[in-house]
């Protein structure tokens, strides 16, 4: 954190989660000078969080003057439109219906706002800031409590004609499997949080009623308790049932991985999340399959690397939308 001298004019990110919210000031160089958290406390109601918004942005205007904010950038979960401002129903925002967040603040402040989705405004930091930094062609894929992905095609983000692109979580990778995005076998299903305890919990089940024993989880009443970090700790620990349940997972990234190679034909594709955190046991996985899977030239050119920016990518992330 740093101290703004009154003559620099600045941005700010509004980060909206379902958990938590942020308000984060910052320079043109990614500075950040100033951030605040407060609970999103989604019962209340979508007025009233945009309120607390607005009260410790006026709280900021106190400290720094209000004619130096040149925009403001929103990120939020989907569905959302960004060339409206709308945002329409997300899973993690009960009752935000078709919420015109653009105007509300732009009446507000009177300055510029542009909101996108998080896995967008993602890609926008690590491009602009993060492991992307140079590419013209990127892509940003979540790998956390969900799979969606950001694409900066071009040099540009690419949000498709409805803001639906990168939605790669609703690939169907097999006729089966855990379910990711309302779909049973999605890219979702089998890389994600919620996709790998699904998976776990699957497996383990059929282990134990087959008289197997499993090491991180040998009773029954603990299967409910599972999830992606019990699994990864174990098969790190050298587990075989969790070692089995991350080579599936592994395997269904590399495939993955290998579509969005050929099709896209990118420098760099950034991963978070599960894959920043395990990426010395995911990486040599995930070659193996992109070896045989991808088209060997369009391979060549592609790095796949774990995100940079870590647990602060939201508080950049919303900041890259006003920057951008």
């Amino acid at each position: 954190m740093h101290t703004l001298t009154q003559l620099d004019r600045y941005y700010l990110g509004f980060d909206v989660g379902g958990t938590k919210c942020s308000v984060v000031l910052g320079d043109k160089n990614f500075e950040v000078y100033e951030k605040i958290v407060f609970a999103t406390r989604t019962e209340r109601g979508y007025p009233e969080i945009l309120a607390e918004f607005k009260r410790h942005t006026y709280k900021l205007f106190d400290k720094y003057d209000k004619n130096k904010l040149v925009k403001i950038g929103i990120s939020c979960g989907g569905p959302l439109d960004s060339e409206k401002g709308i945002i329409y129903s997300p899973p993690n925002l009960p009752g935000w219906d078709s919420v015109p967040i653009v105007d509300i603040f732009k009446k507000e402040f009177g300055v510029d706002v542009e909101v996108q989705n998080d896995a967008n405004a993602c890609a926008l930091a690590e491009w602009m800031m993060g492991a992307g930094v140079g590419t013209k062609n990127m892509i940003f894929l979540t790998f956390g409590t969900g799979m969606g992905a950001g694409l900066i095609l071009n040099g540009q983000l690419y949000a498709g004609t409805n803001d639906l692109a990168g939605e790669v979580g609703h690939m169907r990778m097999a006729d089966d499997g855990p379910v990711g995005f309302g779909k049973a076998g999605s890219f979702e299903g089998f890389c994600s949080g919620g996709g790998i305890a699904q998976l776990a919990k699957s497996i383990v089940t059929d282990n134990l009623q087959s008289g197997e024993a499993v090491g991180f989880c040998p009773s029954e009443d603990m299967i409910g308790d599972l999830t992606a970090r019990i699994v990864f700790k174990a098969a790190i620990a050298g587990d075989p049932v969790a070692s089995e349940i991350v080579h599936i997972s592994a395997s269904y990234l590399g495939k993955g991985l290998a579509i969005l190679i050929d099709i896209l034909n990118p420098e760099c594709i950034v991963i978070g999340s599960i894959y920043s955190r395990n990426e010395e046991y995911l990486k040599p996985l995930v070659e193996k399959v992109l070896e045989r899977e991808a088209i060997p030239a369009a391979r060549k050119v592609c790095r796949v690397v774990p995100a940079a920016l870590g647990d602060s990518i939201g508080d950049y992330a919303a900041l890259c939308v006003a920057l951008q």
